[in-house]
């Protein structure tokens, strides 16, 4: 395993961040394709013994039980200071006009909910989920200071927003002295490239560490266009992400013939992509089987030529933002 630092800060990373929306309680929140803790707890030790230090979760994955079976899996396979552990606050946690989003009032109560969740002291990138329209963004970034000043967390990060929004908050941590925000976790692979008009380019003049969500597009590109898979049929995130765009369908079949021209699954080509962006420091994968797990990391030496970089790109056409909701 390899290891960058997250931008420009001093903290190593592996180069694949093991995405954990996959474990939770399947009767709990909207994710019934989830692993419980006995199918989730093997996949998380493996991916330790293989090297992989990042792991990735969110207070609202499978209603705060991601949290727990990842925290406990960490205690028993790993130590607490060789790990990086990323979480994310900003969905709904309880009814009530103040049970979700990005004031004061919800940062502090759900970094404590997490740290409990986890059993930990302290997470590693404590990140907003997404933009909150309804909190002005100078109080939620006094929070995240807060938050950071205190040792609850060791840094701060973004998901998916516009790239006017993460500069204006870049300028006012600056201004301020505040805790700056120093990764992007956003929505990034072959079939939506949207992010490389303005938010990668920002993020390499800046010095953001970028985390994209989805590499695989929910799978879209690891496997043929017309074949469904038992999340991809109750997914109705990943349907609103992908639609029937002939461009992507090309591109599908583009990952189908690189890959086949290599000998290896299309999984394998689709996140080498990512990885060979220059700006990426770690895609977040999903794994439910072992095979997952081994494609990802045998991506990590998949070496695509310049003829092979035209092909998988030449089909691609704009596409409207997704995943900022």
């Amino acid at each position: 395993m390899d290891y960058t630092n997250l931008g420009r800060t001093g903290l190593q990373v592996s180069r694949l961040c093991l995405g954990c929306m996959s474990f939770g309680a399947p009767d709990r929140g909207n994710h019934p394709w989830t692993l419980d803790e006995e199918a989730s707890r093997p996949l998380i030790r493996r991916s330790i013994e293989a090297g992989i230090n990042f792991f990735d979760t969110a207070n609202v994955y499978s209603d705060g039980t991601s949290e727990e079976i990842v925290g406990r899996a960490l205690r028993d396979f790993a130590t607490r200071d060789d790990v990086v552990i990323a979480t994310k606050v900003h969905g709904a946690m309880r009814p009530g006009p103040n049970g979700r989003g990005l004031s004061r009032k919800a940062i502090l109560a759900e970094i404590d909910a997490s740290l409990r969740r986890l059993g930990t002291d302290y997470v590693d990138l404590y990140q907003i989920h997404r933009w909150d329209p309804t909190t002005p963004i100078d109080e939620t970034l006094a929070a995240l200071d807060e938050v950071v000043r205190s040792g609850r967390a060791r840094y701060v990060g973004a998901s998916s927003m516009y790239a006017w929004q993460f500069a204006k908050a870049l300028f006012l941590a600056d201004r301020h002295g505040w805790s700056r925000f120093v990764s992007m976790q956003d929505h990034y692979n072959l079939l939506q490239r949207e992010e490389e008009r303005e938010m990668l380019p920002l993020c390499a003049d800046q010095g953001i560490g970028v985390i994209p969500w989805s590499p695989l597009a929910r799978g879209r590109l690891t496997r043929p266009w017309d074949d469904q898979t038992e999340r991809s049929a109750t997914d109705a995130f990943g349907r609103s992400l992908y639609g029937s765009d002939a461009g992507d369908r090309a591109i599908v079949d583009r990952v189908g013939e690189v890959a086949d021209g290599h000998g290896v699954p299309r999984a394998q080509v689709a996140l080498a992509w990512v990885l060979h962006q220059p700006v990426v420091t770690a895609p977040i994968v999903g794994v439910t089987r072992p095979e997952h797990l081994d494609d990802a990391l045998a991506a990590l030496q998949v070496s695509l030529d310049a003829s092979e970089f035209a092909a998988l790109a030449e089909p691609y056409r704009p596409h409207p933002i997704a995943g900022f909701a």
